[in-house]
């Protein structure tokens, strides 16, 4: 009877209140929100380095083969504390977004010009097939010995490595755009300049955009690569000098340390996207919604 009472009482004051369920809904916790997908992402990451660290302390695993998050932590500390990470993380950083920055624009503005002209599509678009298909790690040594062992051999790796991708993926976008509204605007009185810049550009914006992300690792990989080859600065020359002597403490720093930058960098193209596309920002909440 209490029972029966007491919801009575609720059901009373939700007709009463019929903002209070709602309420009541919001206030619970739910993971499938910004902030239940951070906790989760933290407790996943806290729950695998914890599994680690017990392994390597049980001897089930070897900390000579696959090192320990206890010692990384004091590598990183003690590379914290002296200010080198901070140095070769600067240096790495400076090479891929140098590079990005001109094999990206590069290579967007080559494959964009390429949507004037459909014989010097056809008649270049074989080479360009051919180029992208070879490995661009196989590149270093001859970028090497044109170029130095300094910056611009890591930077010409990097454009060599997003330049094509860029001009590829913006050729395709612009062959895609809209043709309805190509012609719409030709029948109008457009000519082919305003129907590149009031068409083809906007429309190829959100597939260009996506490309950037790829070639964000794409830079990492290519000055990683240089670093690898001849460097005496930078990431890559941090994960290959303790790779030789075995220090996989070391190692790992230098591996998070390249994750934790290309998660800041891909952030960075979010913010772009925001900038340049936020229309698509309110197509994604209503999708979400929906």
């Amino acid at each position: 009877m209490t029972q029966v009472t007491a919801l009575s009482s609720q059901e009373a004051q939700s007709a009463a209140d019929p903002k209070a369920g709602t309420r009541s809904k919001r206030a619970r916790f739910s993971f499938d929100t910004g902030g239940g997908r951070i906790v989760l992402q933290l407790a996943s990451v806290s729950a695998f380095f914890l599994i680690w660290e017990f392994a390597a302390w049980m001897g089930w695993i070897s900390e000579f083969l696959v090192g320990r998050p206890s010692g990384i932590w004091n590598v990183l500390a003690t590379r914290t504390l002296d200010g080198s990470i901070f140095v070769d993380s600067g240096y790495t950083l400076y090479e891929a977004l140098l590079g990005f920055v001109i094999g990206t624009v590069v290579g967007s503005a080559a494959g964009l010009a390429m949507w004037y002209s459909a014989f010097a599509a056809r008649l270049v678009e074989p080479f360009i097939v051919a180029l992208n298909s070879v490995p661009k790690i196989a590149l270093a040594p001859i970028v090497l010995l044109w170029f130095g062992t300094g910056l611009v051999s890591k930077v010409v790796l990097v454009v060599s490595m997003t330049a094509l991708v860029a001009l590829i993926a913006a050729y395709q976008a612009a062959k895609d755009a809209d043709k309805d509204l190509q012609s719409l605007m030709r029948s109008m009185g457009g000519t082919k300049h305003q129907v590149f810049y009031r068409v083809i550009i906007p429309s190829s914006l959100p597939a260009m955009i996506a490309t950037f992300r790829i070639n964000i690792g794409f830079g990492l990989v290519g000055a990683v690569v240089g670093e690898f080859i001849s460097s005496k600065r930078g990431l890559g020359n941090i994960v290959y000098t303790a790779s030789s002597l075995y220090d996989l403490n070391t190692v790992w720093v230098g591996l998070f340390t390249l994750m934790l930058v290309g998660f800041f960098l891909y952030h960075g193209i979010d913010f772009l996207e925001r900038r340049l596309l936020p229309w698509k920002q309110d197509v994604e909440r209503a999708h979400v919604q929906l």
